[in-house]
């Protein structure tokens, strides 16, 4: 395999660079295949529940797209809860990452508030406030989040809720991770 030439970034050449492109370019052209992966390993995740994480993602992603939810919120649905494995604590802001660059910036803050809306169901019975969300009662995608929440995420619990398999849901997800990423003012807002 080629490698490049520096140790430092500064050092690099345009070869250098054409290089690395093209290993990135395969790279995030297999980013559905990746996220799959990470989906079926929800299976064995988080036990306790009567369904595993893939299950209950399965779910909303049935409920969404049976709800009449676009393709970027049911694949939203689908990858909402990616994020426990790896950051369990703020899994909602690692799955509106995931997605950022591929979908409008609605489906991006349902994703990142979905953990705080969720409170509203089971907040009271573990001391946390139920209704934090409350403090984002006039943001302009309060009442799309609170649709995610209540219809599809903590609906999606239930063992004999007849699923789509991931493998339908497959198509959607890669026509989604595939796109071109939107900009970089998109993608970074504050920075700009």
């Amino acid at each position: 395999m080629e490698q490049v030439s520096f140790r430092r970034m500064d050092e690099g050449t345009k070869e250098d660079y054409a290089l690395l492109h093209r290993y990135e370019s395969d790279y995030v052209a297999a980013l559905p295949d990746r996220l799959l992966v990470a989906l079926k390993r929800l299976d064995e995740s988080l036990a306790g529940y009567q369904v595993s994480r893939l299950e209950h993602s399965l779910q909303s992603a049935t409920r969404a797209e049976a709800d009449g939810a676009d393709i970027e919120l049911v694949v939203a649905a689908l990858v909402h809860d990616l994020g426990d494995e790896l950051s369990p604590e703020n899994h909602s802001q690692l799955a509106a990452a995931i997605m950022r660059p591929y979908v409008r910036e609605e489906v991006t803050w349902i994703l990142e508030m979905h953990g705080v809306f969720q409170y509203k169901y089971y907040g009271d019975k573990i001391g946390l406030n139920p209704d934090e969300r409350e403090r984002w009662r006039d943001h302009k995608y309060f009442n799309s989040c609170e649709r995610f929440c209540r219809d599809w995420d903590q609906m999606a619990f239930d063992p004999d809720y007849p699923s789509k398999p991931l493998s339908y849901f497959e198509p959607m997800l890669r026509e989604i991770f595939s796109r071109p990423p939107f900009d970089p003012d998109i993608l970074y807002p504050e920075s700009t």
